[in-house]
Parts: structure tokens; C-alpha cells; sequence
């Protein structure tokens, strides 16, 4: 690795590419679809975070330190210091969340802002992660087998996964939303999928919605995001149903190519952060993510990696921690 700047370095793997564009709500769902491993992300010599975007740079460097009382307190946090890296689960391809630039090697967004901030919490340095990409299908294992300390991947909160793993948060929230190719007129909402074919990922909370609200849709369950859109590119699928936060990932990474139509639906899926089962975690994450959000770095987060790439304007009011969860 380079002394100047930590470079991610990846296994081949299955991607998943997240894309997206604009609109009112932003979505919740069963994220990323990639497994493997990288390497660190981007630092600058001598320690602290460096991308190619320095108000981003300036949000992750600057968020807060804890005390060495407050690590010492808690048996993740100082195992996470001792060993001198926070280990994320999470993804490369997902625009607004989560994106490898590959000309820097550094990863930047929503989730990997999040991760970046936490590592400066428990080590003093936003730069010291190491991200190990995650699909719908590992991301529990990854958690239960000990081999990430986090996973932060658009990561929505249900009872089946919080029989495996826990969560803190949530840190965001997101109702369902239909995306077309930009030339389709048939779809505009969502009493327009009756009888039409309509792509989502296997295993998301995508299929359980199109079944409460869409039954007469003929659904085109496929393994991850990357097939889903592709499906509709090629009119396999007339729509593709799921998080909206993820289909706004593919209109941006595909400008006029695709876009979002209807209002939102569906009830708000929770994004948490997954943690350990029976750690001491949630309570330490916890209360980081308060701290980030009183003292505004969230927000400043999300105006720099969401709002400045799409055409949402109505700031967010993060959900209330332990939101679906207690």
C-alpha cells in the first residue's frame, strides 16, 4: 500500500451496482450484493481520511473523538482499538451510499461516510477501516463468524435478522419506490404494476412489499441489484421495485437512462447498523450516532453525498434510535 493513500484492493467478486437519482424519500432494503475483501480506505499521509472531495474529507475528519475511559468501557469498542482497524462490512457499488472511486481507490458516501466517523470515534482516524464487501445472502454470516466488527449497508431492520445479529440505529429510513426506463409512459404509480413484470432482489424486503401492495404483479425475483436493473434495461422487467434510496443509486449512475415514478409506498424500512449478537456494541454505536446527529455532522453528511447528487430537498429527520428495534 501506498504511504500516502491506503488503496482498496479487491478480490473478484459478485457486484452489485447501487445507483440512483431523485425524488422525495429515500429507501430502505436488503442492500449491497458483492462478497470479498479490500484492503483499507483511502488515507493521507500521516493519518486522517483523503478522497477527491475535500468538504467530504472535512465532514469525516472532523467528526468526534471518545475518551479513552469511554473505549475502555466497552469490550467492542477496545477491541476494535487494539487491534487498530474497524473491519466494515459494505459495498463499492452503491453511488450515493457506498462508491469506490476507482481512480483514488477511496470509498465515499452515505454508509461509508458513517463507518469513517466511527473509526475516527474509537481510533482517532477516519481512514482506518478495512471493508470487506457483503450480498443479502452474507451479511449475517460475516457478523455471526466474527470477520467484520460492523456491517453498513443500506441494511434494513426486520425480526428474522434480529434473531441472528443485532443492530443499532436505525440511521435511516426509506419507503419503497418503482423504477422504469425513462421511456416507459405505461407505469406511473403503483396501480399500474397489475399483471406487468416487475424485478426486485431475491430475499430483500422488496419481494414482501410487492406482495402486499402490488399482488397482481408478476415478480422477477433475481440475486441482486446489478441483474434487477439490467432485467429492466433489457424489457425482461417493466419496472423494479425496492428501497427507493437504491433506485436512486441507478438513476444517478445512469443519467437518462432510468427514472423513478409514483409517489413512495409502503412502510419506512429501517436502515440499522449490524453488529454482533450479545456485544456490547449497540449501546456504544448508539451513542455515537446521538452524538453525530446533535451536533449536526449526520446532516452535513447526507446534504454531501445525497442531496448534492440528486433533487431532494427536504432535509431528513433521522429515526429515533431503537426505532423498530425495542
Amino acid at each position: 500500500m501506498s504511504s500516502t493513500r491506503h488503496h482498496l484492493r479487491t478480490r473478484p467478486l459478485a457486484a452489485l451496482a447501487l445507483g440512483t437519482a431523485a425524488m422525495l424519500a429515500l429507501s430502505a432494503c436488503g442492500g449491497s450484493s458483492q462478497s470479498g475483501e479490500s484492503g483499507e480506505s483511502g488515507a493521507a499521509a500521516g493519518g486522517g481520511f483523503e478522497s477527491s472531495d475535500a468538504a467530504y474529507d472535512a465532514i469525516v475528519n472532523g467528526g468526534p473523538v471518545a475518551d479513552d475511559s469511554v473505549i475502555e468501557a466497552n469490550e467492542w469498542a477496545k477491541a476494535i482499538k487494539d487491534a487498530g482497524t474497524l473491519r466494515v462490512g459494505g459495498t463499492e457499488t452503491a453511488t450515493l451510499f457506498s462508491n469506490l472511486d476507482p481512480t483514488t481507490g477511496v470509498v465515499t458516501g452515505f454508509d461509508a461516510g458513517l463507518t469513517q466517523l466511527l473509526a475516527r470515534y474509537i481510533l482517532g482516524d477516519a481512514s482506518k477501516t478495512s471493508l470487506t464487501q457483503v450480498s443479502v445472502d452474507t451479511r449475517e454470516e460475516l457478523l455471526v463468524n466474527k470477520q467484520v466488527d460492523i456491517v453498513a449497508a443500506t441494511y434494513s431492520i426486520t425480526p428474522e435478522r434480529l434473531e441472528r445479529i443485532d443492530f443499532a440505529g436505525p440511521y435511516y429510513s426509506s419507503q419503497a419506490g418503482i423504477l422504469v426506463k425513462a421511456d416507459n409512459t405505461d407505469i406511473t404509480g403503483i396501480d399500474d404494476l397489475a399483471g406487468k413484470t416487475v424485478a426486485t432482489q431475491a430475499g430483500s424486503t422488496g419481494e414482501t412489499v410487492l406482495a402486499k401492495y402490488a399482488p397482481d404483479a408478476q415478480v422477477l425475483a433475481l440475486p441482486d441489484n446489478a441483474q434487477a436493473i439490467q432485467s429492466v434495461e433489457q424489457g425482461r422487467a417493466d419496472a423494479y421495485v425496492i428501497d427507493q434510496t437504491l433506485l436512486l443509486n441507478n438513476v444517478v449512475a445512469s443519467p437518462g437512462t432510468f427514472r423513478v415514478v409514483g409517489d413512495p409506498f409502503g412502510d419506512a424500512d429501517l436502515y440499522g447498523l449490524g453488529v454482533p449478537k450479545g456485544s456490547d456494541a449497540t449501546e456504544f454505536v448508539n451513542d455515537f450516532l446521538k452524538k453525530i446527529e446533535d451536533d449536526g455532522t449526520w446532516l452535513n453528511l447526507w446534504k454531501q453525498t445525497i442531496q448534492a447528487k440528486t433533487e431532494i430537498k427536504t432535509e431528513p429527520t433521522p429515526p429515533a434510535i431503537g426505532e423498530g428495534i425495542n
